[in-house]
């Protein structure tokens, strides 16, 4: 559990610093853009790292389970996170789906880790999932600050047709299948698509 709390401050603390923007930009003109991005990376990867084998600790070892969610609860996690992959892929293909959600990336985040939370009853999978949760509405907070100013500014390009939301829709799709029938149990050690062993 240690060792997945300190992931966990790692990652989402080198996330957090991004959004107090004087100390950021200070930083960025000290060092420079490049370098920044470089130990952002750095940083952000070690803290991905040390959750993934902290949080595989913790499951193997150190398991605490704080409730039983209901059977339902693993069925609409599915559709949930279908529906964030869905909106991550709008990120990158600007459409009317970006449009409606305005930061699709954030809003996947946090439907991806509100399902998991629903359908993870365990202390571990509560803090995981819970603490990436709190950061991306927080990050959403700050951003939905950042383009009031920028609205100011002029208004935002009009969003490409709906042929950018199918691709959103189609690659979305692909991915979650991929992820839910091979990746997540080779990855994660859990099996989430039904009738799976």
């Amino acid at each position: 559990m240690a060792l997945l709390i300190l992931g966990l401050i790692v990652f989402l603390g080198t996330h957090v610093f991004t959004m107090a923007r004087g100390p950021r930009a200070r930083l960025i003109e000290r060092i420079g853009e490049g370098p920044y991005k470089g130990l952002y990376s750095l940083v952000t990867l070690a803290g991905l790292i040390l959750i993934v084998l902290g949080y595989g600790q913790y499951r193997a070892h150190g398991w605490i389970d704080v409730w039983q969610p209901p059977t339902w609860t693993r069925h609409l996690a599915l559709v949930l996170v279908w529906a964030a992959f869905v909106m991550v892929a709008a990120a990158y293909f600007p459409g009317r789906i970006k449009g409606a959600l305005k930061h699709p990336m954030l809003a996947g985040v946090k439907v991806w880790a509100l399902a998991h939370l629903l359908a993870n009853g365990d202390l571990g999978s509560i803090l995981l999932f819970g603490s990436i949760l709190a950061w991306a509405v927080a990050a959403r907070i700050s951003v939905k600050r950042r383009d009031v100013v920028r609205d100011h500014a002029g208004p935002a390009a009009a969003p490409a047709g709906g042929r950018n939301d199918v691709l959103a829709v189609v690659v979305g799709t692909a991915a979650f299948f991929v992820f839910a029938i091979w990746l997540h149990p080779w990855l994660i050690g859990v099996a989430v698509w039904p009738g799976r062993a």
